[in-house]
């Protein structure tokens, strides 16, 4: 499937770009890696506009503003933040500063867009729920792969109940993060600013897990250092009690060689058994129903071939964001949506609340 093709496939009010009442101005910081991916679904709505970036890094401001026709760029995020014309602020900095970044939003006004994982702790997590609760605006939490084709099909079939009970739920990623990759910047595999393989490289299998698997009663880890020069796991297994019984597992490493190699999602239930691959969980692979639907005839057409782990999620998910602030639809995934998977990922470190 082409990226253009996504978009036309299902919810077309949520994910056909469209023209809402008003003009989205947003203001972005963090210009790093996953800034590309805002950048580029920010350009792709024709009611959204970004008017403004900051990084403590003048270069990467600067460069960003010059290649994305950005009107403002600043080092100084207060200065940003002091803008009347900025209604949303996009976070893009490491995870550990999400939430400072975005009670900071919250305190001036702005409605908040953080990546995932909202925080590296439960408890600065509520922080910034409850800032923005106080200040009267949005919380969003990036989930983007929830929009993944392959996996709407699947809810779809989840919500109609065609799963019947669920027995288990299986997440495998096995990707590959050289320790070069780690040494491109110091907060990196750090518990402060980042975690580790599960916090950040798998945080969204971490969701989907938990997404379709419902209220956790119990979880127990097994993580480990191999082979990287970092604090955090490079390497690790959890498995999953779920309180209505299903038992799910998520494994995961970096170490793969010599590179990305899996990144699924399997669902086996009483009446159904899909399993979606892919290197990020973007083909269908087994799709088993006792009942038949007319649109499992045309699942290939839900398989994508993006060209990096990231998806093509982002556009859809401004999308949602631009209608939910004009009040068209509710937000896919909201600050408590986005405490859910960080509640998993802190048992998953044996901080289980």
């Amino acid at each position: 499937m082409k990226n253009e093709d996504y978009f036309r496939l299902k919810y077309p009010s949520r994910l056909t770009p469209h023209a809402s009442p008003y003009m989205l101005k947003i203001g972005l910081i963090g210009c790093g890696r996953i800034s590309k991916n805002h950048f580029e679904a920010i350009a792709q709505q024709p009611d959204a506009q970004c008017i403004a970036c900051c990084d403590i890094i003048e270069e990467r401001a600067k460069e960003s503003a010059e290649k994305y026709n950005i009107p403002t760029w600043t080092t100084n995020y207060e200065e940003m933040l002091s803008d009347p014309n900025i209604d949303l602020i996009s976070i893009c900095t490491p995870s550990g500063l999400h939430p400072e970044h975005g009670i900071q939003a919250a305190k001036a006004g702005k409605h908040v867009l953080t990546e995932k994982p909202m925080a590296c702790r439960l408890a600065e997590a509520d922080e910034l729920i409850k800032a923005c609760d106080q200040a009267g605006v949005k919380l969003f939490v990036v989930l983007q792969n929830r929009l993944n084709p392959s996996i709407q099909l699947v809810r779809r079939a989840f919500e109609e109940g065609r799963f019947g009970k669920i027995y288990m739920i299986t997440s495998n990623v096995f990707w590959t993060r050289p320790q070069d990759y780690y040494d491109m910047a110091p907060w990196r595999g750090t518990w402060a600013l980042d975690g580790g393989a599960f916090m950040n490289q798998a945080s969204h299998y971490v969701d989907m897990v938990q997404w379709f698997g419902g209220p956790i009663a119990e979880v127990k880890s097994i993580t480990a250092t191999l082979a990287r020069k970092i604090e955090a796991e490079d390497t690790g297994s959890a498995i999953i009690r779920f309180q209505n019984d299903a038992i799910g597992s998520i494994n995961v490493t970096m170490l793969t060689y010599p590179k990305n190699l899996e990144g699924s999602i399997t669902i086996l239930g009483e009446k159904g058994t899909v399993r979606i691959g892919g290197t990020s969980m973007n083909k269908i692979e087994s799709w088993e129903f006792a009942d038949k639907q007319p649109y499992d005839d045309e699942i290939e057409q839900y398989n994508t071939n993006p060209g990096s782990v990231y998806g093509f999620g982002h556009s859809g998910y401004y999308r949602n964001i631009i209608d939910s602030l004009s009040g068209i639809e509710e937000p896919i995934s909201n600050g408590q949506e986005g405490r859910r998977s960080l509640k998993l990922l802190s048992g998953i470190y044996g901080e289980w609340i």
